[in-house]
């Protein structure tokens, strides 16, 4: 994925939202190509020229369902080279889980009220441009408080939770060193023992679908 202006295509029914994002996204230095009100047209615009970044509602007409979530998947199996950055009003596991479903990087599920922390916002829109994987951080708190009762991830450490609630969020050992004021050293350890209880694979291209992929199969 380029670096820098990126070409974006918006879907979002709610004109007053999807005119602040494309604001947002235009002050950035982005291009918004179409900002769209439906699935469908979605589909049909990114079907005539592919953007580098799709940025689309989940619920959005006729059904007010997940048309939204349903075009993202259709255009990440047509073009895989495209980046979806998906947002939800609410953190809804059967979203998240189909979504998960469809790649491996170059996707986000963000809430919408993270629009509103423009920096942060910016910051996933290009991590999901550079092939990452971003997940709005009260999503990765809830999943994790539904599912640590009991399982493996009752075996975790509350700072382990917290280590593993970091790097679901997609953050490397220095940031996450840097969030919780410990050592890289720390971390590393940290990350061991997850990983280790949780009999998943290391790897930084892969931390973060594997933890995400562990915590939808406890669904």
């Amino acid at each position: 994925m380029p670096a820098g202006r990126l070409s974006i295509v918006l879907a979002e029914d709610s004109l007053l939202l999807r005119e602040g994002l494309a604001s947002i996204l235009d002050r950035a230095g982005h291009e918004v190509r179409d900002a769209v009100g439906d699935g469908d047209t979605l589909l049909a615009v990114v079907r005539k020229d592919p953007p580098d970044v799709v940025i689309t509602d989940v619920r959005m007409p006729p059904g007010h369902s997940d048309e939204g979530l349903r075009a993202a998947a259709a255009i990440r199996a047509e073009l895989p080279a495209i980046g979806i950055l998906v947002l939800s009003q609410y953190v809804a596991d059967a979203y998240l889980s189909s979504l998960l479903e469809t790649t491996t990087g170059g996707i986000g599920y963000l809430l919408k009220d993270r629009v509103g922390h423009v920096t942060e916002f910016l910051a996933s829109l290009d991590r999901v441009a550079e092939g990452g994987t971003v997940v709005d951080p009260e999503v990765v708190r809830q999943l994790l408080s539904r599912r640590r009762d009991d399982g493996p991830l009752s075996a975790l450490t509350p700072r382990e939770l917290e280590v593993l609630a970091l790097m679901a969020e997609g953050r490397v050992n220095a940031s996450i060193a840097e969030q919780l004021v410990v050592s890289e050293a720390a971390v590393r350890k940290h990350v061991g023992n997850i990983f280790a209880k949780l009999q998943l694979e290391d790897g930084l291209d892969r931390r973060v679908s594997a933890v995400l992929t562990y915590l939808r199969r406890q669904a």
